[in-house]
């Protein structure tokens, strides 16, 4: 028994981020991480933080995300690169919204995208997880894209074909 646990814990631990085993995604999932989310509004910020002692903005995403059963990167810019890119019209709740915040071209802000053009994120030293609005001007000037872990992540073929070589 002790054998067979050890088995199956390696084999959910070297899974892709994004796959939980047993079944696949629906609208309840996204309901259900949009509700942990809130959940989690009034949380202090803490960097390197991801329990409910205090969460930096991907430590929010990771342990939301993780509680549900999916497992994601640590990092914003790795959440981001890990996820499947989705255009703003395309943005349901639970999907992952991302900003530049400490220089263009680098992902450093992550958010949950909860609907009516609102996320939640821990935001920064002294501040507290809240929501946000994706028209504010400062993230609306920051904003960097959106992901979802919803659907599987799909590799142009150009790009898989480098792979291969």
């Amino acid at each position: 028994m002790i054998i067979m646990s050890l088995i199956v814990a390696g084999a959910i631990a070297c899974s892709p981020p994004h796959v939980r085993h047993g079944r696949g995604f629906n609208g309840a999932d996204r309901a259900r991480i949009v509700a942990t989310a809130e959940r989690c509004v009034g949380v202090p910020y803490r960097y390197g933080g991801e329990s409910p002692d205090g969460f930096d903005c991907s430590g929010l995403v990771m342990y939301v995300y993780g509680k549900h059963g999916m497992v994601l990167p640590r990092t914003a810019d790795a959440q981001y690169d890990e996820g499947a890119r989705i255009t703003v019209k395309a943005l349901q709740p639970g999907d992952l919204v991302f900003f530049h915040t400490a220089g263009r071209g680098r992902i450093s802000h992550v958010g949950i995208y909860v609907g009516d053009g609102e996320f939640i994120h821990a935001p920064r030293a002294g501040k507290t997880v809240s929501h946000a609005r994706l028209d504010n001007s400062y993230w609306r000037k920051h904003y960097a894209g959106a992901v979802t872990y919803f659907r599987r992540k799909t590799v142009p073929a150009v790009r898989q074909a480098s792979r291969d070589s």
